[in-house]
């Protein structure tokens, strides 16, 4: 099988050092509008923020948190659900409000924040990771809409990151789940109701590929997983691929020249057009690879020519139910 090799299109540079670190996380907001986090404003840096970018008036708006955020969701009144250090909460970018909504998470280990999401039938599936890299004890959690319960999944993870769900015939779902490190991606059986998952099987190994696997969402058709490859070494450019769900082949590429650290790929509609829209960042790099990778921290994007329906991106990516 031939793997379709496109160059993705510089798209965005947040022009600041500290947005440029680490951004993550792109969501659609409608029409030509999508959010994503900076999670981490520097190396040292403690805090992060939330960004709303306009593509047709190309402005961006960045609203600091009061700490590290691991993802960020629009909600149906206008606010963002945000998984920030070890809370998750309700924030309002209208006048700078949290509501906490989840406190605690990992409380039984130290060294872990909140990392990626997503949102799923008015639930929130979530993992965090460990800020050194290395020790198996961050978790991956079911926030239960229905009762409000924060359900512990699994507790030996090591850096928990990119999430899909796909439904199954029996009424559970499939969890397809991302713990770095191990290069792969691993389907759970995840049943709501009863807040449990299986002890999961392999559906992609990454091993033989330039990079970690980080931010992952579906293609258009359901079929396949599209995956960003953070790169820590010297390269010349970036890699998100797309890989069969059933097949496990690597079927495309898309290329994000002068910046190898790419972190989350996610669809947006801009201009009427389904656009993929790739995150990539600074982080860790060093002042001999950073003159290399000119556009490290900036966005790109791959225009699919597929028109935007006006439905698709909401039901895909939905928004989250702000509980009262």
């Amino acid at each position: 099988m031939s793997v379709i090799v496109e160059q993705a299109e510089l798209f965005f540079d947040p022009g600041s050092e500290s947005l440029r670190f680490l951004p993550e996380g792109p969501y659609p907001l409608g029409s030509d509008r999508f959010s994503w986090v900076a999670i981490q404003h520097g190396a040292e840096a403690s805090v992060g923020s939330l960004n709303i970018y306009d593509a047709k008036s190309g402005v961006n708006q960045s609203y600091a948190l009061a700490g590290r955020p691991g993802f960020a969701f629009p909600t149906d009144r206008g606010n963002f659900v945000v998984g920030c250090e070890r809370s998750v909460g309700i924030f309002s970018p209208m006048d700078g409000s949290w509501r906490p909504l989840i406190d605690g998470v990992d409380s039984h280990v130290q060294g872990t924040i909140i990392n990626d999401g997503l949102v799923w039938d008015g639930n929130l599936i979530f993992g965090t990771k460990d800020l050194e890299f290395k020790t198996k004890k961050a978790g991956l959690y079911l926030w239960r809409r229905s009762d409000r319960k924060l359900i512990s999944l699994r507790s030996d993870q090591i850096c928990s990151n990119g999430k899909v769900v796909l439904p199954r015939e029996d009424g559970a779902v499939d969890l397809l789940d991302i713990d770095s490190p191990t290069r792969k991606v691993v389907a759970y059986r995840l049943d709501i109701a009863a807040g449990t998952i299986d002890e999961g099987r392999l559906v992609v190994d990454l091993k033989d590929e330039l990079g970690v696997p980080d931010g992952m969402t579906m293609s258009l058709d359901g079929k396949s997983l599209i995956i960003s490859l953070y790169n820590p070494d010297q390269a010349a450019f970036g890699r998100t691929i797309q890989v069969g769900i059933t097949s496990g082949l690597l079927e495309r590429e898309w290329q994000t020249v002068g910046s190898p650290q790419a972190t989350c790929p996610q669809w947006v509609e801009i201009g009427g057009q389904l656009v993929l829209v790739i995150t990539t960042a600074v982080e860790h790099m060093a002042s001999d690879r950073r003159v290399g990778a000119p556009n490290a921290g900036c966005l790109y994007r791959c225009i699919t020519g597929v028109l935007s329906n006006g439905s698709i991106l909401r039901d895909f990516l939905p928004v989250f139910d702000e509980p009262i």
